[in-house]
């Protein structure tokens, strides 16, 4: 007898934005995703910290911008409800919403902000749907969603202004081991897994492997937020 095949667990996924046009339009590219399933839709920031609540999406697709609540607040309030994995519970952050922030201009300066209040990255809202899908399944899989340019133009802002706040105190590098150390380095410069791999000659499961233990051993949300801190730190300088 022929076992059938696995099928891809389904991303639940949370819409928030005032303009019923674009969730409308966001609903839409994303009924067309197999695993895929838009469990609600939000006009403000308060409606979606709500919802979220709720509905434990996967994803919040979270508009910056809007009445009422703005998605600055709105992410802070959904990130601070969720647990960050840590040593005690083997890294698993027990099915966490993750945030991704979706902004009209590439340097917004709420950009900033939102991934100060947890924000796993952000999308342009002129992006492609071929990206949209591609960045909800990044988040949902606890990647980091920033172009390069991006990236550097962020991290240097955190750097420079000290906009991220200070790191746990009960936190510090010396839990990493010496190739844990070398992974997140190279996280921080913007290399992929894969690119790590080549870098240091191993496999990318294992890179993978490095990853997972650097959120847990240091209690990082995902890799946006591996990179601020090795910024916060002095680990590596824009």
């Amino acid at each position: 007898m022929t076992a059938e095949p696995a099928t891809a667990p389904t991303i639940r996924i949370l819409l928030a934005d005032d303009d019923a046009l674009v969730r409308a339009g966001m609903r839409m590219i994303l009924g067309t995703v197999a695993d895929f399933e838009v469990v609600g839709e939000a006009a403000d920031g308060a409606e979606a910290v709500a919802l979220a609540a709720a509905l434990h999406p996967d994803v919040v697709v979270m508009d910056i911008r809007m009445p009422e609540m703005d998605g600055i607040e709105a992410t802070r309030e959904i990130v601070g409800r969720d647990p960050v994995p840590g040593p005690d519970d083997g890294g698993d952050a027990g099915g966490a919403t993750r945030v991704l922030v979706v902004t009209t201009f590439e340097l917004d300066e709420y950009v900033y902000e939102a991934v100060r209040a947890g924000a796993s990255g952000f999308l342009l809202k002129r992006s492609p749907p071929e990206e949209v899908i591609a960045g909800i399944r990044a988040v949902a899989g606890g990647d980091s969603l920033l172009s390069p340019s991006v990236t550097r133009k962020l991290l240097a802002a955190f750097a420079q202004a000290s906009v991220g706040g200070s790191p746990r105190a009960d936190v510090t590098i010396d839990s990493l081991t010496a190739r844990e150390h070398d992974v997140l380095v190279l996280v921080a410069n913007g290399l992929s897994n894969r690119e790590i791999a080549d870098e240091l000659i191993i496999g990318e499961a294992t890179v993978k492997t490095h990853v997972k233990r650097i959120l847990m051993k240091l209690h990082l949300r995902d890799r946006v937020h591996a990179v601020v801190y090795a910024y916060q730190i002095g680990l590596v300088r824009p």
